[in-house]
């Protein structure tokens, strides 16, 4: 069952057949710091195997986000960007808030994502640094050909 949230001419949506593949893939393969290189196979992947929250403006997406969970402990936000001509319009805060109050995510143990540089937006929600740092261990994958720089340490 698909999900939409209306205000004004923008709206979200989790119905994939509305997704346009090729606006996600730009963004997150050449604009994005996370996933510079990332092929369309893996990104229509990604996709296939989260829950996707497309926003649009009129019929136009304008940005996403996607969420990878079990439905029932944890939910992990990934992907998240709003195109540069559509910033400074609350988007990314509704988007949050839709996430969030999704029915089917609701009562998770544990919410996380990574960031860069959006610390006070998540903020805002809830986010926090880790707790515990030292329990959470990483596994990059040394062959990795998309973003090598992100998973150096600053």
């Amino acid at each position: 069952m698909n999900f939409e949230e209306l205000k004004k001419e923008y709206s979200i949506s989790t119905d994939p057949s509305k997704l346009n593949i090729n606006v996600i893939h730009n963004y997150i393969s050449n604009e994005s710091y996370w996933g510079k290189g990332r092929s369309l196979e893996v990104v229509k992947k990604s996709i296939e195997n989260s829950l996707p929250f497309g926003i649009y403006y009129k019929d136009e997406m304008i940005g996403f986000a996607r969420v990878v969970t079990d439905y029932a402990t944890f939910g992990w936000i990934a992907d998240v960007f709003i195109l540069e001509e559509h910033r400074g319009k609350g988007l990314s805060k509704w988007l949050m808030e839709t996430i969030l109050s999704h029915p089917k995510l609701q009562g998770f143990r544990r919410w996380v994502l990574a960031t860069k540089d959006a610390h006070d937006l998540y903020r805002k929600f809830g986010f926090r640094e880790l707790n515990k740092p030292e329990r959470w261990m990483e596994r990059p994958d040394p062959n990795m050909k998309e973003s090598p720089d992100y998973w150096k340490k600053d």
